[in-house]
């Protein structure tokens, strides 16, 4: 397998935001803690040992092994939920919806980054123990965004009416999306495989939640991943009086809202990820996840006839907390209470929408994980970067906008020189002797010469274009093979990794995909990895 490297900020797939955070500009300073150093981390369990309560510790592993207790699980994850109880133990965690079938393929990449990590870091701080832990969104309720996972170009879909937290859905129906499913994977390769992997999954568990938690402990068990589901009454009361500081004080409101302005005063380009509420709190039960609003001087359930005044809203987080699901802005604080964590992996959007939280987290007195970019990557097979050295192009060209790509190759096979510059440059010579000769009239002759000057670049630029376009048609094989590699290697002009289902690489390569992945992927590369194949 051989392994090569472009910055993200040349792939163009990457906000400027984040470019900026991996550069570490100095004007996000007051936006984040520690950057994700193998050598920061010593600051950052210090931080953390000494605020994490040691009843926590207890809450969290009863909570666990009570979810844990109808699932096989390996040694090594029933050891990291022991260890959990001992200060010296620590997490690091990644976060996902519950995507059918892991959805995108860079769910795999989350994971093995995050576990990926604690083991360097317990190789590097071996005095401590680290816990690499997957965070299911069992509470979401976008259930059109989770329904279905893409294979060989086709959406595979669950079609179904659905309500409430995705996490509670039944499994009820997805008897006939494998029917699909096994059509199309047919009988070669890993196919049997993965039909028995979904049927494990999702024919066998009632929920969603546990389908998800049975699929992601057969493929990362062995390394000890730790799933945690936050739809849990025990842990939600740990998230109490920071709920109560949320609703009736509306402190991440507050806090929130001044982080996003400060960061639009850095740059206009910075684009704002998520803004808070007056409140970020749903109300949730069965069938049921709808926002909690205040309206004149009593809290609402919107879309119900469920009204609390003050006292009854507080008597109701009290005495049940499972019924208070935190929202975008709020789940990152519940994770941080409830987890010994010290760093946060997620993609380019979720760590947009941390760098928002770090003043929030500071009023109500949580330390701020480190937040570290997910590892990313293109799956390239040896054909296609045959395909890549005839065309005569690099890997990084491909991840250039098709229109752009094409220009780009067209000017350097053409046998033409496509490139105006030098006439441009010539005409600019020309119209200087002009503007000298008008300096020495009047101001609607120098007016004269500069709409003249205008004209004739706009004429040069147009024959430019169309003589492009001439080499275009006449080098109509050479675009067709160049623009069916990028779409083969970008899937509807977007990455790989959010496109495809890991089940396509698995049908290829079985069982050893995830090891591979296992030894290319650092989560202290910082750059976009190319895997050749």
């Amino acid at each position: 397998m051989d392994i090569d490297c472009i910055p993200f900020k040349e792939t163009g797939y990457f906000s400027k935001l984040i470019c900026d955070y991996l550069d570490q500009h100095e004007d996000l300073r007051p936006f984040f803690n520690r950057y994700p150093k193998l050598e920061n981390f010593a600051g950052q369990i210090q931080e953390k040992q000494a605020s994490f309560p040691k009843n926590h510790r207890k809450v969290l592993v009863d909570a666990l092994q009570k979810q844990y207790q109808d699932t096989i699980i390996s040694e090594a994850t029933s050891e990291h939920i022991t260890r959990l109880a001992d200060s010296k133990t620590f997490t690091v965690v990644t976060g996902h919806q519950l995507n059918l079938f892991t959805g995108p393929l860079y769910f795999l990449y989350k994971i093995v980054s995050t576990i990926n990590l604690a083991q360097k870091l317990k190789e590097a701080y071996p005095e401590y123990h680290f816990v690499p832990v997957y965070w299911m969104a069992t509470e979401d309720h976008d259930f059109d965004e989770i329904n279905y996972f893409n294979l060989h170009g086709k959406k595979i879909q669950w079609n179904k009416k659905a309500k409430g937290a995705v996490g509670r859905l039944s499994t009820d129906g997805l008897d006939q999306v494998f029917d699909t499913f096994a059509a199309e994977i047919g009988q070669f390769g890993q196919s049997e495989v993965l039909k028995k992997l979904f049927q494990q999954a999702y024919l066998q568990h009632n929920t969603l939640a546990e389908a998800t938690r049975f699929l992601a402990n057969v493929l990362f068990g062995e390394q000890g991943l730790v799933i945690v589901d936050g739809d849990d009454a025990q842990l939600k009361k740990l998230l109490v009086p920071y709920a109560k500081k949320d609703i009736f004080e509306q402190i991440p409101f507050t806090k929130v809202s001044e982080s996003i302005a400060e960061l639009s005063k850095i740059s206009s380009d910075y684009t704002i990820q998520v803004n808070p509420r007056e409140i970020n709190y749903f109300y949730l039960k069965d069938n049921l996840r709808e926002r909690i609003v205040e309206k004149q001087g009593k809290y609402h359930v919107i879309n119900t006839h469920i009204d609390f005044t003050p006292e009854a809203l507080e008597e109701e987080l009290e005495s049940h907390p499972e019924r208070f699901s935190p929202n975008v802005v709020a789940r990152p604080l519940y994770q941080e209470v409830i987890l010994p964590n010290l760093c946060y992996i997620g993609g380019g959007g979720e760590l947009a929408y941390w760098l928002e939280l770090k003043s929030y987290f500071e009023a109500l007195g949580v330390p701020y994980p480190m937040l570290m970019l997910r590892n990313s990557a293109l799956v390239i097979t040896e054909k296609q970067s045959q395909k890549v050295e005839k065309l005569g192009l690099k890997i990084s060209h491909l991840f250039l906008k098709q229109h752009s790509l094409i220009n780009k190759k067209i000017r350097d096979i053409s046998n033409i020189d496509i490139d105006f510059s030098p006439q441009k440059k010539l005409l600019e010579e020309q119209f200087k002797h002009l503007y000298e000769l008008a300096e020495q009239t009047d101001e609607s002759f120098l007016g004269a010469v500069k709409a003249q000057e205008v004209k004739q670049k706009k004429g040069l630029d147009a024959l430019e274009k169309r003589l492009l376009k001439a080499q275009k048609r006449k080098l109509k094989d050479h675009v067709v093979r160049l623009t069916e590699l990028q779409n083969e290697l970008f899937p509807n002009k977007s990455l790989q990794e959010r496109q495809w289902n890991f089940s396509e690489f698995y049908l290829e390569m079985g069982d050893s995909f995830i090891p591979i992945l296992f030894e290319t992927l650092d989560p202290f590369c910082e750059k976009f990895i190319i895997l050749k194949h």
